[in-house]
Formats: structure tokens, C-alpha cells, sequence
């Protein structure tokens, strides 16, 4: 232990000259001690940190500017969850592993040319290279780790050493736009399960029993109330929950659970789109429906799930019922053992709640945040007879809801307008709205989806989402994204939009992340746990034109569960930028579709196959599909 501690000065300090060792060592030393990783509080920018209009960056080039003006907003304290230690959302997900490279990489963007890019390996900036004018202009990996050693034990050594750091997703890629793009991506699973579960997406009366309301769980709220049912959602944090409130997210707050109840009942007889935070934990939440389910016959909750940070079970991401959340925080650094062995009965217990109320006719999914996966490690009632690794009792959201959304090439496509300028963004929403309007389709689940995001759009300023740069989000297929990209750049060449915008997306789409409990959970052909998809991806964007790109190990499920990869292209109005824009991005979609057509997915089949009429030097291996199953059988019997 002592020759690691020394490691980790050794590492921190090779960032300073010899003359200031001495000052720093201590106190290094004593944030090691205290938590666990150096992270150079000393350091801290004493400056408002946000998204600066772009040219108040001093910069030899725009795309360095953009980079900046997206660095800052993931650091932004209205942003980011834990903004001194870097970490913008998910509880550990950091820009930087520390402040040091924090300034080193601003330094290196308001120095850099078109001839040089930015290398980063996991916040450090290993340095400027020689490049060309077409290369990105920052290529990031984050947790590229060996993988035999790709282990949540060795994340704690290589992170405490400074080697290693957990992107999540668009924390380490500069590309989060705060809880907007989870708002719009909780309304779509939540509207598309009633359609699934319930039958209809008209789901006034209709209850959602959830937990979480951090960083990214926090959209539960706002996107209950834009769906138009009743959200009930437990936090044991008061402060996430007084911020939602303030926010108008989080309609109401009580730590009654009869009040809860009496709550539930009433919203759900008067069909009142609701928000609700019960400020306990979940496991007594559900808890309580059972008595009352079991008292009255009453079924109060329709749909469930949760969004605690289990990608970090053990270390603040799930709060046991039997503690107090000020008891979790001691035990968890007292008595790691013990605390997990809580952690894991108290897993057991929300499974068993959560069963029997499925039994009576609740559906009830997976977030995607590794909910399933730990209750199974605790040896909760979780597993499905016959099923292979990536399936459970209940479905991830992405196996029955979000999936063969991607199949159809839709995901979640953003911009960021770096004017600053709240009439930019409302021009690029007017644009948008245009496109998606004018994109005609065959009808069906097609037009379903691009109805949804119209109406999405039309209202996005009503529903005040913007919180740090002035973005927007929105699920789009192929043929949108590339219009609309090709739609803004037309409007900054012609004055219309002030300053460049940056596109982007989240990690979480098509074809950015190989993650078999999430992204690619209805992947069936025994591939879901290969990563070849968001590996080409990340290379295919780079070449393609994208000005930065970040390749992630980890996000959303956990270290070592996950690959996925994103990207930023700022848009100039220049045809350079059009036409690197439209070769990104259809690449950026159809690699993901193609390989969903490859497993098996009906809906990815047809995409891409309408993909290939339209684009005559796209040519995909399509697959033929064995129509005799006994066939195989009696091949493998000889």
C-alpha cells in the first residue's frame, strides 16, 4: 500500500517542476489519504466555470474554441454533478482526472493549428501531434484498459494511481448538455412502454414507480409530467430532491409514505400528470405497495424501474434500505465488506417487492444502470430459465423498448449552439422542426417516431430545458441527422445562425456502444459481448470528419461491462464542414444498423436495406435466414 502511495505522488507530481515538490507533496498526500485519488484541488479555476460564447476563447482556431466552450459546459457547477473532482454526472463520470490536465489541455487548444491534433489518454494530454487539416482535431480514450484487467478492483488501484479514469459516457467526451437529453430519452421509453405494456401511449391515470433523482436520474421527473402520467420517485438524498423541486421538475415532495400513498391514489383517480419525490429509499416504497396491494387488491403502480448508479454499487451508487443515508456514507469506507453484504440484501429485498407486484400485473423493466445484473450478483430472484447471459425475469428497456427504436436507425442527435445565444438555438429548433416535417415515410412505427419528435421539438422551449449551453436534442434516423445538419450549416453561411454549432450525440445510440446489459441487449446471434461495432465506429468517425472523438471504457452498466465511443463536428456554414457532415453521419448511423441486420433484427433489415436504394456506393453483407429449425437440430444429431 505504501509503494503505491508512493506511486501516486510520484505520478501527480511529474505534472510540476522540482521547485514546487516540496509545497505540493503534503497535500497531495493528504487528498490521497482522504479520497482516495489526487484530484489537485489547489488547481481549481478560480474563474465562473460555463460555456462562454466561442470567441471569447483565446484560440489560433474555431474548432479549438468549441472544444473549450464544450469542456467548460461539462464543468459548468449548474451542469455537472461533483464539478471540483471533475465529475460532470453518473457519480464518477470525470472530464479530467485532475485540474492539472485540465489546464494543460486548454493551454494545448489555444495554441493548436489545423495541422495538429490533441492526444488524450484517460484526461491526460499526452501532447500536440502532427496531423493534417482533415484530422480530427482531438482524438480521447478513456479506461482502454487490458481486458483481463478490466476489473472494478483494478479501476480503484489504476484511478488512485492516476492512470485510469471512468468517462461514463459524454462527461469524457465534452459532449453532455445536461439533463435535457435524458429528459427527452426517459419521455420516449416511458410513452413507447405504455404503447407495449399498456397498450396505448395515452397514459393519464397510469402510475411509474421509479428511484433516483441525481445528475441523470433526475429526468424521471420532468419526463413523467411530459408523458402525462404519475411519477413516483424515491430519493434518499434530500439535496437532489430540494433541486428538483426548485427546479419545477418535482412537483411534490413528502417522506410520508402514507401521504405517498394517499398521493398515488388520488393522482391516479383524477388522471393528473404528476411528478412525485418520496424522500426515503425505494425498497420501502415498494415495500408499501405490496401491503396495499395485498391489503386492498388495489394495483397502484403500472409501470417500474429504477435508476440508481449501479454501475458503482459499493461505493454511493445504491443506499440499503436498513441505513441512513449519513450511516451508508460512514460504512461504506469503514467496513467496505460488511457494507457490500447490506447492499446485497437489500437488493434481495427489492426483487422480492418488485416480483410479487409483477405477478399482479406491473411491468417492470431494466434502466440499462445494471439494476438486474447486481441484484443477480446478490442472488435475487432475477434470472430467466433457459436465457442466455443478457437475459433476465424482466427486460432491459433496450430489449423491449429502445431497440428496435435504434433497429430504425433513431437516436439521440444533439447540437450546441457556441454563440451562446438563446435565438440561435430557436432558429436550429425552427430548422429542425422544417426538416423532420418535410422527411416523408412509409407510415408505421417509422412516422410513430418522427411524430414524437416533432411534437418533442415544437415544444422544447415550453418545456425550459436548457440548463448550461444554449443545445438541443432530439431522436433522429439517418436521412434526419444528415438534413438537419446540412440545414444549420446552410443557415450560419447565411447568417441566420451567429456562430458555429457543434453536433453530436449521445454514446448511447445506434451504433456507438457495445454494451450486452443495454445498447446491445437484443442482440441474440452470441455477439452482444463482442465491441468490433463501437471500435469501427470511433475509427470510422475519425476519418470521416468529425473534429474530436473519444473512445470510452465503461459508462452507464459499469467499468468493464461497456464499450462505446462518440464524437463532436463543428459546423462553420462552409462546405468543407457540409460535406464532412454528411459523410460522419451516415457512417455514424448505418455501421450500427448494419450490424443489427446482420444479428437478426427485422427492423434494422429493412433500414438498411432502404438505406442501400438510396445510397448507390453503400453495399452491406445482408444475411440469409435459416427457415427450418429442425434443420439444425438434425445436423447436430448426426
Amino acid at each position: 500500500r505504501a509503494a503505491r502511495g508512493r506511486l501516486a505522488l510520484r505520478n501527480a507530481l511529474r505534472y510540476f517542476p522540482p521547485s514546487l515538490h516540496a509545497t505540493l507533496a503534503a497535500e497531495f498526500a493528504q487528498e490521497l489519504r482522504q479520497y482516495g485519488h489526487i484530484y489537485m484541488y489547489r488547481f481549481c479555476p478560480p474563474i465562473s466555470m460555463r460555456a462562454y460564447p466561442i470567441d471569447q476563447y483565446p484560440c489560433r482556431m474555431r474548432q479549438a474554441a468549441a472544444i473549450m466552450h464544450m469542456i467548460m459546459n461539462n464543468l459548468d457547477p449548474a451542469v455537472a454533478q461533483f464539478p471540483q473532482e471533475l465529475v460532470t454526472y453518473g457519480g464518477n463520470g470525470q472530464v479530467f482526472s485532475n485540474w492539472a490536465q485540465f489546464w494543460l489541455v486548454l493551454h494545448y487548444l489555444s495554441e493548436m493549428s489545423e495541422e495538429q491534433t490533441l492526444v488524450l489518454y484517460s484526461g491526460h494530454p499526452l501532447g500536440l501531434f502532427p496531423s493534417t487539416p482533415s484530422s480530427p482535431r482531438a482524438v480521447i480514450t478513456n479506461g482502454m484498459v487490458i481486458p483481463n484487467y478490466s476489473s472494478r478492483d483494478e479501476y480503484e488501484k489504476m484511478f488512485a494511481l492516476g492512470n485510469t479514469m471512468y468517462g461514463q459516457m459524454t462527461a469524457g467526451s465534452y459532449c453532455y448538455i445536461g439533463p435535457q437529453g435524458i429528459v427527452h430519452g426517459t419521455t420516449l421509453t416511458i410513452l413507447n412502454a405504455g404503447r407495449r405494456y399498456l397498450g396505448s401511449g395515452d397514459l393519464r391515470g397510469k402510475v411509474f414507480v421509479t428511484s433516483g433523482l441525481g445528475g441523470m436520474s433526475g429526468a424521471q421527473a420532468k419526463a413523467s409530467v411530459i408523458a402525462g402520467c404519475v411519477g413516483v420517485i424515491a430519493e434518499v438524498d434530500e439535496a437532489p430532491l430540494k433541486k428538483r423541486h426548485a427546479q419545477g421538475w418535482l412537483m411534490e415532495v413528502t417522506s410520508d409514505l402514507d401521504r405517498c400513498i394517499s398521493r398515488i391514489r388520488e393522482a391516479k383517480r383524477c388522471k393528473i400528470p404528476l411528478s412525485l419525490g418520496y424522500h426515503g429509499n425505494v425498497v420501502d416504497l415498494w415495500e408499501r405497495l405490496v401491503k396495499e396491494y395485498e391489503a386492498t387488491g388495489d394495483l397502484l403502480a403500472d409501470l417500474g424501474s429504477d435508476q440508481t448508479s449501479l454501475h458503482n454499487p459499493f461505493s454511493g451508487g445504491y443506499y440499503p434500505a436498513q441505513l441512513a443515508l449519513h450511516q451508508a456514507n460512514r460504512l461504506m469506507s469503514a467496513d467496505p465488506i460488511r457494507f457490500r453484504s447490506i447492499v446485497q440484501d437489500s437488493l434481495r429485498r427489492q426483487v422480492r417487492a418488485i416480483n410479487k407486484l409483477a405477478e399482479a400485473g406491473m411491468f417492470f423493466w431494466d434502466y440499462g444502470n445494471a439494476f438486474l445484473l447486481e441484484a443477480q450478483r446478490a442472488g435475487a430472484e432475477v434470472n430467466k430459465g433457459g436465457a442466455g447471459k443478457t437475459e433476465f425475469r424482466y427486460p432491459s428497456y433496450v430489449q423491449h423498448i429502445m431497440g428496435d427504436i435504434f433497429s430504425l436507425g433513431f437516436g439521440p442527435f444533439r447540437w450546441v449552439c457556441t454563440s451562446g445565444d438563446p435565438h440561435d438555438l430557436a432558429e436550429t429548433d425552427d430548422i429542425a422542426t422544417t426538416v423532420l416535417e418535410d422527411i416523408s415515410t412509409s407510415g408505421g412505427e417509422l412516422q410513430l417516431q418522427y411524430n414524437d419528435n416533432i411534437c418533442w421539438i415544437r415544444q422544447a422551449g415550453k418545456h425550459d430545458m436548457v440548463v448550461g449551453s444554449q443545445a438541443r436534442i432530439l431522436y433522429s434516423d439517418q436521412k434526419g441527422r444528415v438534413s438537419i445538419a446540412l440545414a444549420i450549416n446552410r443557415a450560419i453561411a447565411e447568417g441566420r445562425v451567429s456562430a458555429p454549432v457543434v453536433i453530436s450525440r449521445d454514446h448511447h445510440d445506434v451504433s456507438g456502444t457495445d454494451s450486452p446489459f443495454r445498447e446491445t441487449s437484443n442482440v441474440y446471434d452470441g455477439s452482444a459481448f463482442c465491441a468490433d461495432m463501437a471500435v469501427q465506429n470511433f475509427v470510422g468517425d475519425a476519418f470521416r470528419g468529425a473534429t474530436w472523438v473519444a473512445l470510452h471504457n465503461g459508462g452507464g452498466v459499469g467499468w468493464g461491462e461497456v464499450i462505446n465511443g462518440g464524437f463532436g463536428l463543428v459546423l462553420d456554414g462552409s462546405e468543407e464542414a457540409g460535406r464532412r457532415a454528411r459523410m460522419m453521419l451516415n457512417w455514424d448511423v448505418s455501421n450500427g444498423v448494419a450490424r443489427r441486420c446482420w444479428s437478426g433484427n427485422k427492423n434494422a433489415y429493412d433500414t438498411i436495406q432502404r438505406t442501400m436504394e438510396e445510397q448507390s456506393q453503400l453495399r452491406v453483407t445482408m444475411p440469409f435466414h435459416v427457415q427450418d429449425e429442425q434443420l439444425l437440430d438434425g445436423a447436430l444429431q448426426g
